[in-house]
């Protein structure tokens, strides 16, 4: 998975207005090319006219050092210019031109028209100039791809997650191989503080595993026999074997990694605003450039002059800051919420959920343990009966009667000629009596012995004890909730009453869902559906925003656009904030991006120059820069906030 971890950022190649800038660039490489640019500029600079106009200083003539100048300039112009030049050969091959194109369009102005004064003209030429604005450049476009790359942190920390090795037993023997060489069936043995290889179930062993980087939970877990365990999770002080169960692209981890590489290439609202705006804006600079040198020539200035506002015009309205301003707090965004347990599937999803106004809760394995309990029972002997009956049943209900009866120290005798009832219940001779245990078209389980019913049993799947408190922050945050299942009045009433939810929707089947979703809707709601994705899958594509339940195999739902991977109803609020959190940085950094363009343009083409203020092509570089770093900064400073 090596490939996915080094995924990078920039522009998405399959969307419209898409085309990644630094596709085939190296970080260091322009760290690289800077430093040589920058040694290159220094001699450029001292055998400028800048020494003798600031410090009445000269630097020694030498024979041919007139062409100095030339000769470094067009080094530098190749060297450390290429990279920007190539960049828009494809920008413009893709109909798309953009930064590449603004930047190499500057920089060959200024270098043709130096090669021009030297060999046709007056002599002065821009080569100080070009050579500061490729330094420039070059640097900044590192501090671009330094600062996404940070950013992407959830990628590679996953992939960190997995061992190099693993060890087998086979032929009665432990081995070490590969993970590539894990195959299902395999037993593998995870030592003390070892990392589980790939998912499994546990055949042999006592532990409690950290799962805390994988699931976000941040207690250990108890695992033994029959347990399962997730591939990247690290063993406690107990050793393990585990039969490995998933390998590769199938285990839990790589579909994590799956979804945040995913969320990585999606593109919000804004995002696609920001990279719409790049393009128009680099069609303004360029006819903006083209009326600045016409308008100055035209004044009667000089070519050199005039030549001077059009590359400071390219330059200054690079959209370099723009084209990172929204990918950069995306990428931190995707990375905060990898970290907090949930995962963005879809950037536009973590949009919507800033205007979310009622949270729509399917009611089991969400808002409750999705596990039956004894509510009330009539009698003990009731009980005891119903706990003989169900004693080896595997059906929920079977299992919470059964340990009931255990819980209350009940004598529960053996049961012969069992027989399951399907969709009734079951029945079974207990003390030579015949005795059933099953529905009779109430809510609650009746107790029959002989053919006369003698008591009957309340049960109910029970809340979550953090349920509560989530459904309380939401409405802390001013949103509505809403709990939608298949269960009975009484039941979702009951559920509903303890949680404090106000509006809620019984017996609906799971294709009647999407049509509540909708009457919601029809009255002006913005719904964000929480399900378990499956029997769920046409609300939560119906809703605004769909959050799907993930837990092992079901962590890659296609219909939700957020996925939780612990069961946690906390995780919801989470979400709305990261979602409100995101926006305003995304917002202000819209503004940094293209609010200096609005200043800086009209001095660049020279608008003050009637007041001795001209604005210089390096500059304009320099200016162009600032806005990219602060740019930069503010979307750190999303890395600070709580969740």
């Amino acid at each position: 998975m090596e490939h996915i971890g080094q995924a990078h950022s920039g522009y998405d190649p399959s969307t419209p207005l898409g085309i990644d800038k630094h596709a085939g660039h190296h970080t260091e490489d322009f760290l690289k090319k800077f430093w040589v640019t920058l040694a290159l500029t220094v001699p450029i600079i001292l055998y400028s006219d800048l020494p003798e106009l600031f410090l009445s200083w000269g630097a020694p003539a030498f024979p041919g050092s007139e062409y100095l100048a030339l000769v470094l300039g067009t080094m530098v112009f190749f060297y450390g210019g290429l990279v920007f030049l190539r960049g828009a050969v494809a920008e413009l091959r893709a109909r798309l031109p953009g930064m590449m194109t603004l930047i190499a369009l500057a920089i060959s102005a200024a270098y043709l028209y130096s090669i021009g004064s030297v060999f046709f003209g007056s002599g002065m030429t821009l080569f100080w100039e070009l050579s500061t604005l490729i330094a420039v450049m070059l640097l900044g476009h590192f501090i671009e791809m330094k600062a996404v790359a940070s950013a992407k942190g959830a990628l590679r920390e996953l992939a960190k997650l997995l061992p190099d090795v693993a060890e087998v037993i086979r032929g009665g023997k432990i081995t070490t191989v590969s993970l590539a060489d894990l195959r299902q069936g395999d037993i593998s043995l995870v030592r003390p503080g070892g990392k589980v290889p790939a998912d499994g179930i546990v055949v042999s062993g006592d532990s409690e595993v950290d799962e805390s980087l994988i699931t976000g939970e941040s207690r250990p877990v108890v695992k033994s026999m029959g347990a399962e365990v997730i591939a990247g999770s690290i063993n406690g002080d107990g050793s393990l074997q585990i039969s490995i169960q998933k390998t590769g692209e199938q285990t839990f981890l790589a579909g994590v990694m799956r979804l945040v590489a995913e969320a990585e290439t999606s593109k919000s609202r804004l995002q696609l605003l920001s990279d719409r705006a790049a393009f128009y804006l680099t069609i303004l600079a360029v006819t903006a450039g083209g009326v600045t040198l016409v308008a100055w020539l035209a004044a009667g200035q000089s070519f050199g002059f005039a030549v001077e506002r059009l590359v400071a015009v390219l330059v200054i309205a690079c959209p370099h800051a723009l084209g990172l301003a929204i990918p950069l707090v995306a990428s931190i965004s995707t990375t905060m919420a990898a970290k907090s347990g949930f995962f963005v599937k879809r950037r536009l999803a973590l949009e919507a959920a800033r205007s979310i106004t009622t949270v729509l809760f399917d009611k089991t394995g969400t808002l409750t343990e999705g596990k039956f309990s004894v509510m009330k029972a009539s009698s003990d002997e009731t009980l005891a009966l119903a706990a003989a009956v169900e004693a080896h049943s595997e059906h929920p209900i079977g299992k919470a009667i059964a340990a009931e009866a255990a819980k209350r120290s009940l004598a529960v005798h053996e049961a012969t000629n069992f027989k399951r009832l399907p969709g009734v219940g079951a029945e079974a001779t207990v003390g030579g009596k015949k005795v059933f245990v099953g529905h009779r078209g109430g809510t609650d389980i009746v107790v029959e012995v002989d053919g006369k019913a003698i008591g009957s049993i309340s049960l109910a799947d029970t809340a979550r004890p953090e349920a509560k408190a989530a459904v309380a922050a939401l409405q802390k945050m001013g949103l509505g909730v809403a709990m939608i299942t298949g269960d009975s009045e009484e039941v979702a009433k009951q559920v509903a009453t303890e949680l404090g939810i106000e509006e809620y929707f019984a017996r609906v089947v799971p294709e009647e869902k999407v049509n509540k979703v909708k009457l919601l809707q029809s009255k002006g709601e913005r719904v964000a559906m929480v399900g378990d994705g499956v029997n769920d899958a046409p609300a939560l594509t119906q809703a605004d925003l769909g959050i799907a339940i993930g837990a092992g195999t079901n962590v890659a739902i296609e219909s939700a656009g957020i996925i939780l991977v612990r069961n946690d109803p906390h995780d919801i609020p989470k979400i709305i904030k990261l979602s409100k959190l995101t926006y305003t940085k995304m917002i202000q950094n819209l503004f940094w991006a293209t609010g200096y363009n609005i200043v800086a343009l009209p001095i660049a083409a020279g608008a003050l120059a009637f007041k001795g203020i001209i604005l210089e092509p390096a500059v304009a570089a320099v200016f162009m820069s600032l806005s990219t770093v602060i740019v930069a900064v503010n979307a750190s400073l999303l890395r600070r906030a709580k969740l």
